[in-house]
């Protein structure tokens, strides 16, 4: 690497650690950074990317700046969700022939859109002029948004685990089906090994009722409480509603096509708890999380 740009990241990571100052100006002119939620899963096809967009959707609904960041590395589909076509996304970021700024499009609702690629399993071998770049660009997006999701790919890969623990809250999302069940465990149980800090929160996808969303919630909580010693947080359910499917058939969003529905009124539920406990909790920055894991 040219000595010029060695020069220039030490400054950067030097930076990171002498942040408060420049910080404390940002946040007198009530410019705090975001807080980032992490929607995951252990199991893929559980809803995940649908309940993210179309949370964002909502949020958006609600005045807040919100930025939805596809980071399923490797099937990312949000933008086909939200019936966006092709462009310039997350790939184009690394390689350096955009910056997360172009990479950013107004999706439906109101919300902003950094699309996901495929074939970016290399995100956590990043060389360190790499992930000097991103880092300049994510600490200057946490400044323009209330809210930031990461939508993570689904399992225990080390770039899920590496985007869960950078976020301040983790939306962890399972169906009552047994094997995303136990998947929810397992990936509950890495997260914990990664970052003992990282606040889980357990929603239920496609419940047939109430009854059956805190069936599933005592199962994986009791279980959690006996082997990790951990306290999973109640973040609710989202009915099953055969107006999701059809909503996604057409690649259209439920909070903006059909609020009302069950399914619907479930989202907007969680919309306004994650933005009252978004107004009410300041973590980490997640500038300070992501450099961890990308100098790690």
């Amino acid at each position: 690497m040219p000595s010029d740009q060695a020069s220039e990241l030490r400054q950067l990571m030097e930076a990171t650690e002498s942040a408060p100052t420049r910080r404390s100006a940002l946040a007198s002119k009530d410019r705090r950074a975001a807080r980032v939620l992490a929607v995951t899963s252990g199991k893929g096809g559980v809803g995940k990317t649908n309940l993210a967009v179309n949370l964002s959707a909502r949020l958006a609904q609600m005045n807040r700046r919100v930025l939805l960041i596809d980071a399923d590395l490797g099937l990312a589909n949000a933008d086909v969700l939200c019936g966006i076509g092709g462009g310039v996304n997350l790939a184009h970021v690394v390689s350096g022939r955009c910056s997360l700024d172009e990479a950013t499009i107004k999706a439906p609702g109101g919300f902003h859109l950094i699309r996901g690629a495929s074939g970016l399993a290399q995100m956590a071998a990043l060389n360190e002029f790499e992930r000097g770049r991103l880092l300049r660009m994510i600490d200057r997006l946490v400044q323009n948004y209330d809210l930031i999701l990461l939508d993570t790919g689904a399992g225990i890969g080390p770039n899920v685990l590496g985007f869960c623990a950078a976020a301040d809250d983790v939306l962890v999302v399972t169906t009552p089906e047994p094997t995303a069940v136990t998947d929810a465990y397992g990936l509950i149980k890495s997260l914990v090994r990664t970052d003992e800090a990282t606040r889980v929160n357990l929603l239920v996808n496609m419940a047939r009722d109430p009854h059956e969303a805190r069936g599933v919630h005592q199962r994986i909580g009791a279980v959690c409480r006996r082997f990790l010693g951990l306290s999973i947080h109640d973040a609710g359910y989202v009915l099953y509603d055969p107006k999701v499917p059809q909503a996604i058939r057409y690649r259209k969003l439920l909070t903006l096509q059909e609020p009302d529905s069950p399914a619907g009124a479930c989202l907007t539920r969680l919309a306004h708890r994650i933005d009252r406990e978004a107004t009410d909790q300041r973590g980490h920055s997640f500038f300070r999380r992501m450099a961890s894991w990308l100098a790690g």
